[in-house]
This record gives structure tokens, sequence and C-alpha cells, in this order.
């Protein structure tokens, strides 16, 4: 197993701690967004399964082998994908609503992936900020892969004040709709 930190112009030591660790540690000599380091992480990334796992979430104790298993247990399944839970930052002002229960979201903290699937579907499109795991699931469903959904909490989803969502919402929305567009252009391609 191997853990690579992406530093994406982190400024509050994350990756000297990493280091610590030892982690491998891939840096960024400017900030290119999380999209972009998802793919340097993938890049560099020597597994047979590929876990993302954003600086602001946590993995509850034991769930990569779970997943792992889901898995090995499987060939003909490409990706697991768990529960996310979402607890609200200590330090977040009283407002954001969070959800109560645990539910699927395309959050990669929550799906475990065979390495293989992006060799056959390709990289993350680096043109979003984003809704890659949007895009990721339609391309993993257009060419008949299966995502298995399995009843289990794998990663706690911290809201805060500077969730990417919130900080950069018309980001957001302007690549959401871009998805949006293109899977409607996709399904009339069909007909």
């Amino acid at each position: 197993m191997e853990i690579l930190v992406v530093d994406d112009g982190s400024e509050d030591g994350t990756a000297a701690l990493a280091r610590e660790e030892g982690c491998r540690v891939l840096v960024h000599p400017r900030t290119c967004g999380p999209v972009v380091a998802k793919n340097t992480g993938l890049a560099a990334a020597t597994g047979d399964y590929v876990m993302f796992m954003d600086s602001d979430d946590r993995m509850r104790k034991g769930v990569l082998p779970l997943l792992c298993r889901e898995l090995e247990a499987d060939p003909a399944v490409s990706a697991v994908q768990a529960k996310v839970q979402d607890f609200l930052s200590p330090d977040c002002p009283a407002g954001p609503q969070i959800r109560p229960e645990p539910y699927y979201g395309l959050f990669t903290g929550a799906v475990l992936i065979r390495r293989d699937v992006f060799d056959e579907i390709g990289p993350f499109p680096a043109s979003l900020q984003a809704g890659e795991m949007i895009d990721w699931s339609g391309r993993m469903e257009r060419k008949g892969l299966i995502i298995k959904k399995i009843d289990l909490i794998s990663t706690d989803r911290r809201i805060h004040g500077s969730n990417f969502g919130r900080t950069h919402r018309d980001v957001e929305f302007k690549d959401y709709a871009a998805l949006l567009r293109a899977r409607i252009q996709a399904l009339k391609d069909l007909k």
C-alpha cells in the first residue's frame, strides 16, 4: 500500500507532515485545482486499486481492507462505492445544513477503483474544477463497467466554511452545467 499526497499549493505544512509520516509527496509548482491534483496522484500510483481522499475528509478506521475484499471477491466489479456521513466542522459558523443520514455520494473518498479502469476510460478531465466524479461515473456507465454499492460508511465528509463548493460555487455550477449538457448530448447521440 502506498499513500501519495499531492501538495497543490498548500500553505499549512501538510507536505512536511506527510513526509514525516512516510508518505510520498508530489508537489505542484503552482495551484492547479483538485481535479488536476487527482490526476497527478493517479499518474504516480503503482497499486492495483486507487482511492482518493480530500484533505478535509476522514476515512473511517478499518474501511480500506473491507473495500479491497469487495473488489477482490468479484473480478467483474470495477469499483466499490460506500456511503458518506457529513459532519459539521467545529470551526464552522452555525448555518450550513448537513445531511443527518449516511448517503451514497459521488465522492472520491467513498469509492475504491481498480487502477486499470483509468487505462480504459482515461483520467479525470483537467478542464473541470468540480464534478469529476459525475463525469467518471458516466464514462464508467457508457463502458458497461460495474460500480458496486455496499452498505458501509467509509468516509466522514467535513462541512466547513471553505469547502470548494462554498468558495467556488460559480465554477462548480458552470462545470455541472457543462456535464449535464454533455450527458444530454450523449443520450441524443444514442437515439
